[in-house]
């Protein structure tokens, strides 16, 4: 009797666990599909008419939206609002140390000359407005680590081989902490662009 007890009582802690599992991934799968819905809609830009590329991390870009909206609506604001083919070169407040802007037109450099780098205080939001660049990008848990975390300067750097993409005006790159990214790589036949690099804090 005591075995057959017992027997039952595995096979209910089994099939609940079985089942709690399930669940789980149900709602991650469920997440995962709303925040690529979220994201294809494009609610977020506030009339913005510049896109986010394809390669953007959406459930990463949901949950810091979600948890700091009124900072994002800011930069997505900023941007829209902004004559940015005249902005100089320089430094730009946005939202304090929530947003700030810095707006560059250098010379892209070889690929080996480029580094991959990733932060963990601030996301990037990377928009080409003049010329083109490539960016590569990888999961950080992907690649491997060949300068540990400076808080300091809010960068590590690393090692690695990732998807290499073409940016150009239309579309901007967000990069997140568990995104390692490569900008400034040099794009054949075009030898600057002029680039604001928006920097956005993270919420925990």
């Amino acid at each position: 009797m005591k075995k057959s007890i017992i027997s039952s009582a595995l096979i209910i802690a089994v099939a609940f666990s079985i089942s709690f599992k399930a669940s789980a991934q149900a709602k991650t799968e469920v997440k995962e599909v709303n925040a690529e819905q979220w994201f294809a809609s494009h609610q977020y830009l506030g009339g913005l008419k510049l896109l986010p590329h394809p390669s953007t991390n959406a459930i990463e870009f949901a949950k810091q939206y979600k948890l700091n909206k009124a900072v994002w609506d800011k930069a997505f604001a900023y941007l829209k609002n902004t004559d940015l083919d005249k902005l100089p070169v320089g430094k730009y407040p946005i939202d304090g140390d929530n947003c700030f802007a810095s707006v560059t037109d250098n010379p892209t450099k070889p690929y080996e000359q480029t580094a991959w780098e990733s932060h963990r205080k601030y996301i990037d939001l990377q928009y080409v407005i003049q010329g083109a660049e490539k960016m590569a990008v990888i999961p950080v848990s992907e690649a491997k680590v060949t300068a540990p975390y400076l808080e300091a300067k809010d960068v590590a750097h690393y090692d690695a081989e990732g998807k290499v993409y073409e940016a150009r005006p239309g579309s901007f790159f967000l990069f997140f902490p568990p995104d390692a990214h490569r900008p400034n790589i040099k794009v054949d036949g075009i030898e600057h662009d002029k680039k604001i690099v928006l920097k956005i804090k993270v919420v925990e």
